[in-house]
């Protein structure tokens, strides 16, 4: 798979297979996140691997899932990430930057995982204090969101804008991302 084939066909995975991810694999992927631009070199990021079953079902409880469709198409038992990285912020690190730093790492997170056929959910909708308590987080780390993993279990797909950008379930159940067009998005070339 190319770079451009990976950003075209990358979709946000709900639903995963129950196979665990290593601790091998999540190391990489963060340092992935690591190699990320920064702004003004900062690097503030900071980033908490969580893989065992049991803390993953604990953070489970602390996100919320696809806010168009929830609560009915929240992971079921059986179709919940195996993983999650936790990304974060020193607090004695940082600039005004930090959400430009975040989302280029996060998309370095989604990108590697998806080159292992790992799937992936950028959470910001995170109960923070509870998190923060679970993952042990120092007072001069800020938990900025959470990427869920796992092997995918669904296979949602892009459709052209017609009727709104919600995403969707089509009759056949599979999740429906509208996006839209380049031409839509392009305001011009000088």
């Amino acid at each position: 798979m190319n770079i451009s084939k990976a950003i075209k066909e990358r979709r946000t995975i709900r639903k995963f297979s129950q196979t665990p991810l290593t601790k091998e694999q999540l190391a990489k992927y963060i340092d992935a996140a690591r190699l990320a631009p920064s702004a003004a070199n900062l690097q503030p990021l900071r980033y908490v691997a969580v893989q065992s079953r049991e803390m993953a079902e604990k953070m489970f409880e602390l996100v919320k899932w696809a806010g168009y469709l929830a609560p009915a198409y929240n992971p079921k038992e059986g179709e919940r990430p195996t993983a999650y990285i936790a990304v974060c912020s020193d607090k004695n690190n940082s600039s005004g930057w930090v959400a430009a730093d975040l989302g280029a790492a996060v998309e370095n997170i989604i990108l590697e995982a998806l080159f292992d056929g790992v799937g992936a959910c950028w959470i910001a909708s995170v109960n923070r204090p509870e998190a923060t308590k679970l993952l042990a987080l120092p007072d001069d780390i800020n938990l900025e969101c959470v990427v869920a993993l796992g092997y995918p279990a669904e296979t949602p797909k892009e459709v052209a804008i017609t009727d709104g950008i919600k995403y969707y379930v089509d009759e056949t159940g599979t999740l429906c991302v509208p996006k839209r067009g380049l031409n839509d998005v392009l305001l011009k070339t000088v």
